[in-house]
C-alpha cells in the first residue's frame, strides 16, 4: 500500500478504500462465508434456537498485555453468547478508524481478531469500515454482532433461588489492571496479563450440570456489578466471602496503591455462575479440572436480605455499593 497511515480517502468508497479492505480485512478474515462484494451475508439454514448479541469496543491503549482491541472484540461478543448458553457461529465487524492511525497497527489488530475468531471456530461474515477525522476517535473503535445457537436451554435470572451458590471461574480484575498498567499514567509497571479469552469452554463444561441456573461474564463494573444486576433483577440478596474470591497478588497490590477495588474491575475471560447448592461442587469440579478454571471458587450464597454483602476475613461485613463513577474509562 502506498500510505503508512490512514487518510480520509481510505473511507471515501474509492480505490484506497478497496485496497484497504483487500489488503488488511479480506486477507486476514477470508473464509468461505465472507463475500466482501455483497451487501449482506447468506447464512443459509441455522438449526436450533438462534441467539444474537452486539457490542462495541473502545479500549485504550489499543494493544495491551494479553490482547488488543481486535481479539477483545471477538472474545467480548462470543462470551456474551456463551454465558447465555449459546454456541457462537457468526460475527459481523464494523471498524471506525481515525485518520492518522498507523496501517501497520491496524493490520496487527485485524490479524489478531482473525486469529481469535479462528480459534473460537466462528466466521466473520460481513462488516463495514468508516474513517473519522483526526481527533474524532480514539484511533480505532470496533463494533461486533454475534449469532449463535442456544445449547443450554434452562438459564435465566428467574431460575435463581435463595440458597443457590455463587461461583466465579477464576481471579477477578486481571483485565482492568493490565490495561491500567499499559497506560503507564500512574508511574507503575508490571507484567500482569489480561484474562481476555473465550469463555465458551467454561460455559460448555457446565452444560451437564442440572442445577445450573444462570451465567454472566463480569466485564465493565466487574464482579460487584454482576452481583448487583442479579440482586436488582431478582429482589434477592447475595452474600459473598472476601477470602473466597480469587484475586491475584499483583492486582491486589496495584489496587491498594491506587485506591481501586478489584471487585469492580473488568474481567474479559471469567464467568460468574449461579448454581443449586446440591450441584455447586459438581460445577466447581468441572471448572477446576480445566486450565482456564483451575482457580475457580465458590464465593457466596443467594439469600433474601436484598443487599449485596461482603463478609470480611475478620468476621465483619459491609454492603457492596453499586458502581457510581467509572474509575477506568475505555477499558473494553
Amino acid at each position: 500500500m502506498e500510505h503508512s497511515h490512514i487518510t480520509l480517502a481510505h473511507g471515501n468508497g474509492g480505490r484506497l478504500m478497496r485496497e484497504l479492505i483487500d489488503a488488511i480485512f479480506t486477507r486476514h478474515l477470508d473464509n468461505p462465508k465472507l463475500d466482501t462484494h455483497a451487501d449482506a451475508a447468506n447464512l443459509l439454514h441455522i438449526d436450533g434456537e438462534i441467539m444474537m448479541s452486539t457490542d462495541g469496543f473502545s479500549v485504550q491503549p489499543l494493544e495491551f498485555p494479553g490482547g488488543d482491541i481486535g481479539s477483545l472484540a471477538v472474545h467480548g461478543t462470543i462470551n456474551d453468547l456463551a454465558v447465555a448458553g449459546a454456541r457462537p457461529l457468526y460475527l459481523s465487524l464494523n471498524a471506525f478508524i481515525e485518520e492518522g492511525l498507523e496501517l501497520a497497527l491496524l493490520e496487527r489488530i485485524i490479524a489478531s481478531l482473525a486469529t481469535a475468531a479462528r480459534q473460537a471456530n466462528v466466521f466473520v461474515v460481513t462488516g463495514d469500515t468508516k474513517v473519522v477525522r483526526r481527533g474524532e476517535g480514539g484511533g480505532l473503535y470496533l463494533a461486533t454482532t454475534g449469532i449463535g445457537v442456544r445449547d443450554i436451554l434452562h438459564l435465566g435470572m428467574d431460575k435463581i433461588r435463595p440458597g443457590d451458590h455463587v461461583l466465579v471461574s477464576g481471579p477477578v480484575g486481571d483485565h482492568g489492571t493490565a490495561v491500567m498498567l499499559a497506560r503507564e499514567q500512574f508511574g507503575i509497571r508490571g507484567d500482569l496479563q489480561s484474562d481476555a479469552a473465550s469463555v465458551l469452554p467454561l460455559t460448555q463444561a457446565l452444560a451437564t450440570v442440572d442445577g445450573l441456573h444462570f451465567m454472566r461474564d463480569p466485564t465493565r463494573g466487574g464482579l460487584a456489578s454482576v452481583l448487583h444486576e442479579i440482586q436488582q433483577a431478582t429482589g434477592l440478596g447475595i452474600r459473598v466471602q472476601q477470602q473466597c474470591i480469587p484475586v491475584r497478588e499483583p492486582v491486589n497490590a496495584v489496587c491498594e496503591m491506587l485506591g481501586f477495588d478489584p471487585l469492580y474491575l473488568a474481567c474479559e475471560g471469567r464467568v460468574v455462575a449461579i448454581v443449586e447448592p446440591s450441584s455447586s461442587q459438581q460445577a466447581l469440579a468441572c471448572w477446576t479440572r480445566m486450565g482456564a478454571g483451575c482457580d475457580a471458587a465458590i464465593i457466596g450464597t443467594v439469600d433474601e436480605r436484598q443487599h449485596v454483602i461482603l463478609e470480611t476475613p475478620l468476621g465483619g461485613e459491609r454492603i457492596l455499593e453499586q458502581l457510581e463513577d467509572d474509575p477506568l474509562p475505555r477499558i473494553c
